[in-house]
């Protein structure tokens, strides 16, 4: 696997993750994790750490075809 390729997949994942928590945001999904529930705040942190490590994946995948 070339570092192209890893860094397409990741940033597509980092993509996938920041989709889901913006779903969780906008339609107020409830999370629960045993017995605590997790905080709405919770996923702007995810939504803003996802969204900036998809985008470092794209550009550094754009980066190395030239």
């Amino acid at each position: 696997m070339t570092q192209r390729t890893f860094s397409l997949i990741t940033a597509t994942l980092f993509s996938l993750i920041a989709l889901l928590h913006t779903l969780r945001l906008l339609r107020g999904w409830h999370v629960t994790i045993g017995d605590i529930g997790v905080p709405v705040w919770f996923s702007w942190i995810g939504l803003v750490i996802a969204a900036y490590l998809a985008y470092q994946g794209f550009r550094l995948s754009r980066s190395q075809t030239k």
